[in-house]
């Protein structure tokens, strides 16, 4: 295998797959990437067995190419070097079979590599029938809702994020059992078969930064153990989680006694400043009094001190609430949000606070209050 490029060009590719592979891989393979180059152009493959990312890098983007072949070449060190190499055009070469020669310039480095008929035989092939969705919504829809899934391996389930697929209606949900997020997408033609999975919210975090492109469009192919995911010269393929998630439509109220309407700007702001007081982010509580008028923040810390903020509201009657919740939780739901004004919804202080857009309801928040007595 011998063959020129552009630093940049195989570079980003690299950045790409690199992502699949896990410090925790015990299988020393499972630790490079593997090159393929043929007459069409280069293949770059990474895995960790859960997750899979495959690269291609089209001829007409090579510099040349002068023999063909395949390598497992190591991550560890792989692509410091590609950044760090002086000029522009970088020149690979495998000598004695298990060897690479990486030059540009004056640099030169040689690599130790392995044998790519060891490594395993993944299959990526598709399926004949999947969801057209576009990048810009798909990754929309992973960050207005992957924060909310549970970080305790206790409950494995909670650590995905489930996809609903019937008609044309996807709805993609998460929750840590303490907050819920869900967003609902109106797909452009329906889907034939019901689908209900749960994909690790480590996997798709990240095709979630790899979507560069949001006018493209990303193809879902669904298995039964695996879904993949096409977007240009990716794929990104991941296993499912096993198991039945939680049936989350009753968690979220459906009537409300306090309905408050607030620019989604100075109430973010508002608790931001009223929550440095707080002894540390993650536990930091807020408590919000909300008259007719105005919101009343207020956080306590008993070796530091007290700090307030007043906010301007509508709301749809004169009753008076209190009701308490993490700082923390509640900045992750506003920043999920684009809209100018937002609507909290509440109906008594032991209640789900639910937060939507003012014009969309498409994005449902809903946090836990915390009692404070």
């Amino acid at each position: 295998m011998k063959f020129s490029i552009n630093k940049n060009v195989i570079l980003e590719q690299l950045q790409y797959v690199s992502k699949a592979i896990s410090p925790k891989n015990i299988i020393n393979i499972l630790n490079g990437i593997k090159f393929e180059l043929d007459s069409k152009g280069l293949s770059l493959t990474a895995s960790d067995s859960n997750l899979t990312i495959k690269a291609f890098i089209d001829k007409e983007k090579i510099e040349s190419i002068d023999t063909v072949g395949s390598i497992i070449v190591s991550n560890k060190s792989l692509l410091d070097i590609i950044k760090n190499m002086p000029e522009d055009i970088i020149k690979f070469e495998v000598d004695d079979g298990l060897r690479i020669n990486i030059k540009s310039g004056e640099c030169e480095f040689n690599l130790n590599c392995l044998n790519s008929l060891d490594y395993p035989d993944i299959d990526m092939s598709d399926n004949k029938t999947h969801i057209d969705i576009k990048a810009e919504t798909l990754k929309k829809m992973i960050k207005q809702t992957i924060f909310a899934v549970s970080v305790q391996e206790s409950r494995p389930l909670l650590m995905g994020i489930n996809i609903k697929v019937n008609g044309n209606i996807l709805e993609c949900t998460a929750t840590d059992s303490y907050r819920l997020a869900k967003k609902t997408v109106t797909l452009d033609k329906p889907y034939d078969e019901v689908v209900d999975i749960v994909i690790p919210a480590s996997n798709i975090g990240e095709l979630e930064k790899i979507i560069s492109d949001e006018s493209k469009n990303v193809e879902m192919h669904i298995f039964d153990k695996k879904i993949l995911f096409k977007y240009e010269n990716i794929l990104f393929q991941s296993n499912l989680l096993e198991g039945s998630y939680p049936n989350t439509s009753s968690f979220i109220p459906v009537d409300f006694e306090h309905i408050v309407n607030v620019n989604l700007n100075n109430y973010y702001a508002s608790i931001n400043r009223v929550a440095l007081i707080g002894q540390s982010k993650d536990k930091n509580i807020i408590k919000m009094d909300v008259n007719e008028k105005e919101i009343v923040l207020s956080s306590l810390a008993t070796q530091i001190g007290a700090g307030t903020d007043k906010v301007s509201i509508t709301k749809n009657n004169s009753e008076e609430i209190s009701i308490s919740f993490s700082a923390k939780y509640m900045i992750d739901v506003l920043r999920s949000f684009e809209d100018e004004d937002i609507i909290i919804y509440m109906n008594t202080d032991s209640k789900p606070i639910v937060v939507m857009s003012a014009s969309d309801d498409s994005l449902v928040q809903l946090i836990l209050p915390i009692k404070t007595f």
